[in-house]
């Protein structure tokens, strides 16, 4: 049976017409470089190099084996890099920036397809500030940036919808918004107990400026909760409504620990990227976190 190690040797002989570089290149000892062409001289029945001064000089058999392997030996190991990148890329650490409220619904899918992460927790600006300096490798952000050092590929749409705790009767909120009773379904939303994640309650502001077309809501979140999958989970043990990522809420509302209160048609969706530096090292990298993240945004 043939080794495909001589074929690679000889290659490099052939190449470098001399043992010695050969074992150089290869990192192994010429005695060994030595050993294995005789070998493949012994298995082919030619003798494949002749001896000079200085190096080797290869034989008209072996111009011509070298026109029949070369092309193949190229084909194979071309593959052999590629899977060893694909080992590398499987196994190294990697950085990956995200809003810590979209950690549990997006981050966490991407824990089951990588051996080493490390997630960090910004917002958008800050994120692309550490991607754009190469102090992160990738950050899932829900802002485009228009710039020459990065690459930013779109894994999806995201889009607020109002939930609550399963103890909360919405019929008449149901009705209200069947009928078009904007008013009235202002009002029975006024009457709740508020979550929101933030003080400044963007998703909320958001809702309203869309749905009801104000500005400033009227209500006054009850608790303020920095996380808003941790918030879901507290609205689910407890009594109350929420604006939060349509993503976050979609496994609570699917184990009954929530129900959905309205998702409007009046609500834009928002765009969800994924950006990196331009690095091949990665590229494989940062094309698998976007197959990933499509499986769960498309």
């Amino acid at each position: 049976m043939v080794n495909l190690e001589w074929y690679r040797t000889f290659k490099s002989v052939y190449k470098n017409g001399n043992f010695s570089l050969a074992a150089k290149e290869l990192f192994i000892s010429q005695p060994a470089v030595s050993q294995q062409m005789s070998m493949l001289e012994a298995h082919v029945g030619y003798k494949l190099f002749n001896r000079k001064s200085k190096g080797v000089e290869p034989t008209d058999y072996a111009k011509l084996l070298n026109n029949l392997i070369i092309e193949a030996l190229d084909r194979l190991e071309n593959v052999e890099n590629g899977f060893r990148a694909k080992a590398f890329n499987a196994n190294r650490l990697i950085s990956i920036g995200i809003s810590k409220h979209l950690m549990r619904s997006l981050g966490s899918v991407l824990v089951s397809k990588f051996d080493f992460i490390d997630f960090s927790f910004h917002e958008n600006d800050a994120l692309f500030e550490l991607v754009d300096s190469k102090k992160l490798d990738f950050a899932v952000v829900t802002k485009q940036y228009d710039t020459f050092d990065t690459i930013q590929k779109k894994v999806g749409e995201i889009k607020q919808v109002i939930v609550g705790s399963n103890s909360i009767d919405a019929s008449e909120l149901k009705s209200s918004i069947k009928t078009k009773d904007f008013s009235a379904t202002e009002q029975w939303l006024n009457d709740q107990k508020w979550f929101s994640h933030n003080a400044q309650i963007p998703h909320i502001k958001l809702f309203w400026l869309h749905v009801f077309n104000k500005k400033r809501p009227s209500m006054i979140p009850n608790y303020i909760i920095p996380s808003e999958y941790e918030m879901l989970e507290i609205i689910s043990q407890n009594t109350g409504i929420a604006v939060v990522w349509d993503c976050n809420a979609r496994s609570l509302i699917e184990e009954n620990k929530i129900q959905l209160l309205w998702n409007s048609k009046q609500m834009p969706s928002t765009e969800v990227f994924v950006l990196s530096g331009k690095n091949d090292n990665l590229s494989m990298i940062f094309e698998n976190i976007q197959l990933e993240l499509k499986k769960v945004l498309g």
